[in-house]
């Protein structure tokens, strides 16, 4: 059976959920080389030695990166692209929660930090990519110089459905919405396709932990399909927008949430 995909993939957020999710996927359908990158470099070793047990023969390249870290961003990518000679696909994964409270209430901290990490370090991850992709010939027309797919968020293009106050984490990941169709925009031309999948509540260590606090519980309860999603559900949608499958689609948010934002 033929792989869906080729070359050499590059993962932030890849040392737990959605990220570590990517990697085995990506693994399971043809890539063989791949970058991954997490500022807990214990969840990452994990991750590491888990892909090894199922395939000793992956070429792996890991780092610890802070995604708000311009220069840790720009080395990680420049290491992948020298060790492994370009960098097919990048998945931008790496993310946070919010603190759950309404605007009037949130401190600048806290607003901070989450578009930090969510918008300002997707962009300066998707920014490295793309100005590494630029310098790589075309694969044909399927496949092109590259492939870019943002974990955005169902609520990266609607409000709560049940009004509980996210507006920190709603606005970043809407920033991320807006990157992804300008970016797909402008970048589609020079042969790389820019999408974003939408996942709704997905069962990683960031919705566990706060569906325990009982934040999310209203929220997980207004999913029409009655349950969180598992981690190989959202990472089978990634895939097909990583894949040739998806190359006709451009600057699309795929969204993958039990029918929440009906």
């Amino acid at each position: 059976m033929a792989q869906l995909l080729h070359g050499t993939a590059f993962i932030t957020g890849a040392g737990s959920g959605i990220g570590a999710g990517v990697a085995h996927k990506f693994m399971q359908n043809g890539i063989s080389k791949l970058a991954l990158v997490d500022n807990n470099p214990s969840s990452l070793q994990k991750v590491f030695e888990s892909l090894k047990q199922t395939s000793p023969y992956v070429e792996l390249l890991t780092a610890s990166v802070d995604v708000t870290n311009e220069v840790q961003v720009n080395n990680a990518i420049q290491e992948a692209a020298t060790k492994f000679g370009r960098v097919d696909i990048g998945v931008n994964c790496a993310g946070v929660g919010d603190p759950g409270k309404p605007t009037h209430q949130l401190s600048l901290k806290g607003w901070q930090r989450t578009v930090d990490i969510n918008q300002t370090g997707l962009w300066m991850s998707q920014r490295a990519l793309l100005q590494q992709m630029l310098t790589q010939r075309s694969c044909g027309t399927r496949r092109g110089r590259g492939v870019i797919v943002n974990v955005c968020s169902s609520l990266g293009i609607s409000a709560s459905a049940t009004g509980i106050p996210f507006p920190a984490y709603i606005s970043s990941k809407q920033g991320v919405m807006g990157l992804t169709k300008m970016d797909a925009k402008y970048y589609a031309p020079r042969g790389i396709r820019i999408n974003a999948v939408c996942p709704g509540f997905v069962n990683t260590p960031m919705i566990s932990d706060a569906g325990d606090s009982g934040v999310l519980k209203e929220e997980v309860e207004g999913t029409p399909i009655g349950r969180v999603a598992d981690v190989e559900e959202i990472t089978d949608s990634i895939l097909f927008l990583a894949s040739p499958m998806s190359s006709y689609v451009y600057g699309a948010g795929l969204v993958v949430d039990g029918g929440y934002g009906l």
